[in-house]
Protein backbone atom coordinates (compact mmCIF):
# COMPACT_ATOMS: atom_id res chain seq x y z
CA UNK A 1 0.00 0.00 0.00
CA UNK A 2 1.70 3.42 -1.38
CA UNK A 3 0.81 5.79 1.59
CA UNK A 4 2.41 8.81 -0.23
CA UNK A 5 1.20 12.04 -0.79
CA UNK A 6 2.61 14.73 -3.19
CA UNK A 7 2.51 17.40 -0.48
CA UNK A 8 1.73 18.50 2.78
CA UNK A 9 -1.12 21.12 1.88
CA UNK A 10 -3.08 17.31 -0.12
CA UNK A 11 -1.91 15.22 3.03
CA UNK A 12 -3.69 17.67 5.60
CA UNK A 13 -6.59 18.69 3.47
CA UNK A 14 -9.36 16.51 4.61
CA UNK A 15 -7.97 15.38 7.68
CA UNK A 16 -7.85 18.56 10.22
CA UNK A 17 -10.73 20.48 11.41
CA UNK A 18 -11.76 23.02 14.09
CA UNK A 19 -11.82 22.07 17.58
CA UNK A 20 -9.70 18.89 16.86
CA UNK A 21 -6.82 17.78 19.08
CA UNK A 22 -3.66 17.15 17.40
CA UNK A 23 -0.35 15.26 18.82
CA UNK A 24 2.63 17.28 17.31
CA UNK A 25 6.32 15.52 17.75
CA UNK A 26 9.52 17.22 18.35
CA UNK A 27 11.73 18.55 21.03
CA UNK A 28 12.77 22.07 20.85
CA UNK A 29 12.99 22.71 17.17
CA UNK A 30 14.74 19.10 17.30
CA UNK A 31 12.62 16.89 15.00
CA UNK A 32 9.59 18.78 14.52
CA UNK A 33 6.94 17.97 11.01
CA UNK A 34 7.99 21.86 9.79
CA UNK A 35 6.40 21.36 6.27
CA UNK A 36 3.10 19.82 8.13
CA UNK A 37 3.31 22.73 10.46
CA UNK A 38 3.10 25.48 8.00
CA UNK A 39 0.72 23.41 5.87
CA UNK A 40 -1.71 23.37 9.00
CA UNK A 41 -0.82 27.01 9.68
CA UNK A 42 -2.43 27.74 6.36
CA UNK A 43 -5.33 25.64 6.76
CA UNK A 44 -6.76 28.35 9.14
CA UNK A 45 -8.01 25.86 11.20
CA UNK A 46 -8.75 27.11 14.81
CA UNK A 47 -9.69 26.17 18.67
CA UNK A 48 -6.93 23.41 17.97
CA UNK A 49 -5.44 21.92 21.36
CA UNK A 50 -2.17 20.49 20.89
CA UNK A 51 -0.05 18.09 22.61
CA UNK A 52 3.61 18.69 22.48
CA UNK A 53 6.70 18.87 24.52
CA UNK A 54 7.14 22.18 23.89
CA UNK A 55 5.69 24.96 21.20
CA UNK A 56 8.74 25.77 19.41
CA UNK A 57 9.82 29.66 19.40
CA UNK A 58 8.29 32.90 18.39
CA UNK A 59 8.55 32.21 14.58
CA UNK A 60 9.20 28.32 14.01
CA UNK A 61 7.78 25.22 14.97
CA UNK A 62 4.60 25.64 16.61
CA UNK A 63 4.92 29.21 17.55
CA UNK A 64 3.55 29.76 13.96
CA UNK A 65 0.21 28.62 15.19
CA UNK A 66 0.49 30.84 18.19
CA UNK A 67 0.93 33.87 16.37
CA UNK A 68 -2.20 33.10 14.50
CA UNK A 69 -4.14 32.33 17.79
CA UNK A 70 -4.99 28.71 16.12
CA UNK A 71 -3.87 27.35 19.47
CA UNK A 72 -6.58 27.30 22.27
CA UNK A 73 -4.96 25.16 24.42
CA UNK A 74 -1.67 23.55 25.01
CA UNK A 75 -0.59 20.40 26.84
CA UNK A 76 3.22 20.51 27.36
CA UNK A 77 6.14 20.12 29.64
CA UNK A 78 8.48 22.81 29.01
CA UNK A 79 7.01 26.35 27.18
CA UNK A 80 10.69 29.02 28.37
CA UNK A 81 11.84 29.58 24.67
CA UNK A 82 8.46 31.44 23.25
CA UNK A 83 7.65 34.77 24.73
CA UNK A 84 4.26 34.74 22.52
CA UNK A 85 3.12 31.58 24.38
CA UNK A 86 3.98 33.27 27.85
CA UNK A 87 2.37 36.73 26.67
CA UNK A 88 -0.68 34.93 25.51
CA UNK A 89 -1.04 32.59 28.88
CA UNK A 90 -0.23 35.25 31.01
CA UNK A 91 -3.31 37.38 29.32
CA UNK A 92 -5.81 34.27 29.55
CA UNK A 93 -5.86 34.05 25.83
CA UNK A 94 -4.16 30.42 25.91
CA UNK A 95 -5.12 27.59 28.27
CA UNK A 96 -1.92 25.77 29.26
CA UNK A 97 -1.93 22.27 30.94
CA UNK A 98 1.69 21.84 32.26
CA UNK A 99 2.86 18.04 32.37
CA UNK A 100 6.55 16.51 33.66
CA UNK A 101 8.28 15.16 30.58
CA UNK A 102 8.22 11.54 31.50
CA UNK A 103 4.91 11.52 32.30
CA UNK A 104 3.62 13.20 29.31
CA UNK A 105 5.71 10.57 27.01
CA UNK A 106 3.84 8.06 28.90
CA UNK A 107 0.36 9.45 28.17
CA UNK A 108 0.92 9.17 25.06
CA UNK A 109 2.58 5.77 25.14
CA UNK A 110 -0.33 4.63 26.65
CA UNK A 111 -2.81 5.82 24.68
CA UNK A 112 -1.40 4.23 21.71
CA UNK A 113 -1.32 1.25 23.27
CA UNK A 114 -5.08 0.83 24.44
CA UNK A 115 -4.08 1.30 28.55
CA UNK A 116 -6.25 4.23 29.73
CA UNK A 117 -4.37 5.40 32.66
CA UNK A 118 -1.38 4.46 35.05
CA UNK A 119 0.01 5.44 38.49
CA UNK A 120 3.27 7.34 39.04
CA UNK A 121 5.04 8.73 41.54
CA UNK A 122 6.01 12.11 39.58
CA UNK A 123 3.99 14.74 40.98
CA UNK A 124 3.51 13.20 44.08
CA UNK A 125 3.19 16.25 46.84
CA UNK A 126 3.13 18.81 44.32
CA UNK A 127 0.62 21.02 42.63
CA UNK A 128 0.77 18.12 39.45
CA UNK A 129 -1.20 15.99 42.10
CA UNK A 130 -4.38 18.39 42.91
CA UNK A 131 -7.10 16.99 42.21
CA UNK A 132 -5.89 13.52 40.97
CA UNK A 133 -6.34 10.04 42.39
CA UNK A 134 -3.70 8.52 44.99
CA UNK A 135 -2.93 5.48 45.95
CA UNK A 136 -0.16 3.43 48.08
CA UNK A 137 1.90 0.80 46.34
CA UNK A 138 4.46 -0.42 48.79
CA UNK A 139 4.51 2.02 51.32
CA UNK A 140 4.60 4.87 48.49
CA UNK A 141 2.11 7.65 47.01
CA UNK A 142 1.34 7.09 43.57
CA UNK A 143 -0.79 9.50 41.40
CA UNK A 144 -2.97 7.90 38.47
CA UNK A 145 -2.52 9.55 35.35
CA UNK A 146 -4.85 9.46 32.08
CA UNK A 147 -3.47 8.48 29.09
CA UNK A 148 -3.58 11.28 26.13
CA UNK A 149 -4.92 10.53 22.01
CA UNK A 150 -5.71 12.71 19.25
CA UNK A 151 -7.58 13.20 16.72
CA UNK A 152 -4.39 13.77 14.11
CA UNK A 153 -0.86 12.81 14.71
CA UNK A 154 2.05 14.60 12.84
CA UNK A 155 5.13 13.80 13.10
CA UNK A 156 8.82 13.57 12.05
CA UNK A 157 10.85 10.97 10.66
CA UNK A 158 14.32 10.31 8.80
CA UNK A 159 13.42 7.40 6.45
CA UNK A 160 10.17 6.34 5.05
CA UNK A 161 9.30 3.33 2.85
CA UNK A 162 6.17 3.59 0.57
CA UNK A 163 4.27 1.89 3.46
CA UNK A 164 4.90 4.22 6.15
CA UNK A 165 7.47 2.27 8.01
CA UNK A 166 9.60 4.38 9.85
CA UNK A 167 13.43 5.32 10.62
CA UNK A 168 14.47 8.08 12.91
CA UNK A 169 17.73 9.81 13.16
CA UNK A 170 19.40 9.93 16.65
CA UNK A 171 17.40 12.90 19.30
CA UNK A 172 15.13 13.60 16.59
CA UNK A 173 13.14 10.86 17.44
CA UNK A 174 12.67 12.12 20.84
CA UNK A 175 8.64 12.30 21.39
CA UNK A 176 7.66 11.41 17.70
CA UNK A 177 6.78 7.64 17.90
CA UNK A 178 4.72 8.38 20.91
CA UNK A 179 2.70 10.65 19.04
CA UNK A 180 2.59 8.55 16.09
CA UNK A 181 1.06 5.94 18.01
CA UNK A 182 -1.43 8.42 20.05
CA UNK A 183 -2.79 9.62 16.92
CA UNK A 184 -6.33 8.28 15.42
CA UNK A 185 -4.63 9.60 11.98
CA UNK A 186 -0.96 9.94 11.85
CA UNK A 187 1.22 12.08 9.21
CA UNK A 188 4.74 11.28 8.64
CA UNK A 189 7.04 14.33 7.26
CA UNK A 190 10.20 12.58 6.13
CA UNK A 191 13.31 13.36 4.40
CA UNK A 192 13.84 10.62 2.15
CA UNK A 193 11.49 7.48 0.53
CA UNK A 194 12.37 4.09 -0.76
CA UNK A 195 10.58 1.21 -2.01
CA UNK A 196 8.83 -1.50 0.05
CA UNK A 197 11.16 -4.28 1.19
CA UNK A 198 14.32 -1.51 1.00
CA UNK A 199 14.15 -1.28 4.63
CA UNK A 200 16.22 -3.88 6.55
CA UNK A 201 13.62 -4.91 9.18
CA UNK A 202 15.80 -4.81 12.34
CA UNK A 203 16.15 -1.14 11.55
CA UNK A 204 12.78 0.20 11.29
CA UNK A 205 11.95 2.14 14.06
CA UNK A 206 8.30 2.48 13.79
CA UNK A 207 5.88 -0.31 11.73
CA UNK A 208 4.06 1.46 9.26
CA UNK A 209 1.16 0.20 10.62
CA UNK A 210 0.69 3.16 12.88
CA UNK A 211 1.08 5.72 9.71
CA UNK A 212 -1.66 6.85 7.57
CA UNK A 213 0.31 9.01 5.42
CA UNK A 214 3.62 9.86 4.42
CA UNK A 215 4.72 13.35 2.62
CA UNK A 216 8.35 13.85 1.68
CA UNK A 217 10.32 17.29 2.79
CA UNK A 218 14.19 16.69 1.31
CA UNK A 219 15.60 20.15 2.36
CA UNK A 220 14.15 20.72 6.04
CA UNK A 221 15.29 24.14 7.43
CA UNK A 222 16.19 22.59 10.81
CA UNK A 223 17.07 25.94 12.68
CA UNK A 224 19.12 26.02 15.48
CA UNK A 225 17.26 26.54 18.94
CA UNK A 226 20.11 28.01 21.27
CA UNK A 227 23.24 28.17 19.02
CA UNK A 228 26.39 27.58 21.72
CA UNK A 229 29.54 28.03 20.48
CA UNK A 230 32.76 27.92 22.50
CA UNK A 231 34.21 31.24 23.16
CA UNK A 232 37.80 32.83 21.44
CA UNK A 233 41.01 31.72 23.32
Amino acid sequence: MNKVVATAELALADVVADQQTLAVGGFGLCGIPEALIEALKNTGVMGLTCISNNAGVDDFGLGKLLQTKQIKKMISSYVGENKEFERQYLSGELEVKLTPQGTLAEKLRAGGAGIPAFYTQTGVGTLIAQGKEVREFEGKPYILEHALTADVALIKAYKADKAGNLIFRKTARNFNPECAMAGKFTIAEVEQIVEIGELDPDEIHLPGIYINRVVLNSTPEKRIEQMTLKAEA
